[in-house]
């Protein structure tokens, strides 16, 4: 694209609000005209950045995303309609026409892939500015590795259930210090099993829409040369409690391996991050191997265990707001929550916490050993052991609640847990199709 040197009527017309701006005025609007922004994720977040951005005149957007749009998208990701969802457009297209339909002045460049350390730097290259607007561990690594090694700002937002975040990474101010990197503060990733995206905790859209927004905001500002309000500082917004904060953030490490003293990552060896994270980037719905195949029971399998009738106890552990859009018959719901606090107490001080569900458990527990005509605390009893299965969404918490089960429940029966592999969305799938998913 060339460098506009001035601006035409037509310009001058359509971006006059900002242009009177003294911060703004005619050599800003030029500079926005001529910069580059990649944006690398088409969803809650890149639609609302890309959306402003377009609107502000920027001249040359790219959008990486490798899915396709969804139903479930449109809450939150509002460049993307109903119609492109139900002929799976490509976000990144679907994302590319509807922002040329709102400027068509900008050059928009829609690049259908996964982001990896293969491509990320031909794609990086050409551009000024970086929005991370991913929703994954995985992908952060990258996108900040890669921009420091190619020397570009970094936006970085996230959003999950009522919060946001925000700050600018790589970025050198006025006095010529470079504020950090991702891995200045995050050297090492969190274990696979603790990171949550919006597919399992969820998102209300307004968040990714508001951080989206002021990452837009924050670009604009570094383009037209005003100093970004969150470099080397870490905007926080809780939309449930309707305030925010701003957490001040430690400067560049000598010791990180992609931007201090002693690099170790470099433009030509670019680690692993799947290996490195323990996650792919596009693992939008990670399944989690905790249990032993033998502690674990297919959809299948329990399906035909309920059609004979076998005694047996099923636990659900998903949040109670989840119990209505669907659920399996006669389970009880003791939430994850409230097992990872009982096994916390157990770890902190060696007694368990009592909560009702935990009781109405082991009352049903004691009362198939009655039934079965041995005493409680019986152990040299034959009664074979009573099966409990736990069912989450997806078999991930349940598997995490089976590990907590049978390290806290402390049974003077015999039991067994187990838990549903694939969880309500394989029986969706599999065995009962009219069942609602999510």
């Amino acid at each position: 694209m060339q460098h506009e040197q001035k601006l035409d009527n037509d310009s001058v017309a359509r971006y006059s609000r900002q242009l009177i701006l003294p911060e703004i005025g005619v050599e800003g609007q030029i500079k926005l005209n001529n910069a580059k922004v990649l944006i690398v994720g088409a969803g809650g977040l890149g639609c609302p950045a890309a959306q402003y951005l377009a609107s502000a005149g920027v001249g040359t957007i790219g959008i990486v995303d490798y899915d396709e749009v969804e139903v479930s998208n449109l809450h939150r990701q509002i460049l993307h309609t109903e119609k492109r969802a139900a002929d799976r457009w490509s976000k990144a297209e679907s994302a590319a026409f509807a922002l040329n339909e709102l400027n068509s002045k900008c050059k928009i460049v829609p690049i259908i892939a996964q982001l990896d350390r293969n491509n990320a730097l031909d794609i990086f290259k050409d551009y000024d500015v970086v929005i991370d607007a991913t929703d994954n561990i995985t992908s952060r690594y990258l996108i900040s590795d890669t921009c420091v090694l190619t020397n570009k700002p970094l936006v970085s937002g996230g959003a999950l259930r009522w919060e946001g975040q925000l700050t600018v990474y790589n970025y050198t101010d006025d006095n010529g210090t470079t504020g950090p990197c991702y891995r200045c503060l995050h050297p090492i990733p969190p274990p696979p099993e603790s990171v949550t995206n919006c597919s399992d905790g969820g998102v209300i859209g307004v968040v990714p829409g508001i951080i989206g927004c002021m990452q837009a905001l924050e670009t604009l500002k570094i383009i037209v040369g005003i100093q970004p309000s969150y470099h080397r500082n870490l905007f926080v917004f809780n939309g449930l409690e309707g305030n925010c904060r701003t957490v001040k953030l430690r400067g560049r490490q000598p010791s990180c391996v992609c931007c201090g003293d002693n690099r170790s990552i470099k433009l030509d060896n670019l680690p692993d991050y799947t290996e490195f994270c323990g996650m792919g980037a596009n693992d939008k719905c990670k399944m989690l191997h905790i249990l032993n195949p033998d502690e674990r029971i297919t959809v299948k399998q329990y399906y035909e265990l309920t059609k004979k009738s076998k005694k047996h106890i099923l636990i659900d552990v998903r949040n109670p707001v989840e119990l209505g859009i669907c659920s399996l018959p006669e389970s009880i719901n003791i939430p994850i929550d409230k097992l990872k606090t009982l096994d916390a107490c157990m770890v902190k001080s060696g007694n368990s916490r009592t909560f009702p569900e935990i009781d109405k458990l082991c009352n049903l527990i004691t009362e198939y050993s009655v039934d079965n005509g041995t005493k409680t605390g019986d152990t040299d009893s034959d009664l074979p052991k009573l099966p409990v299965f736990v069912v989450c969404r997806m078999g991930n918490d349940s598997q995490k609640a089976v590990k907590i089960l049978q390290k806290c429940l402390k049974c003077d029966s015999p039991v067994i847990f187990k838990d549903l592999k694939g969880g309500l969305m394989a029986w969706a799938n599999q065995i009962d199709k009219s069942m609602a998913q999510y």
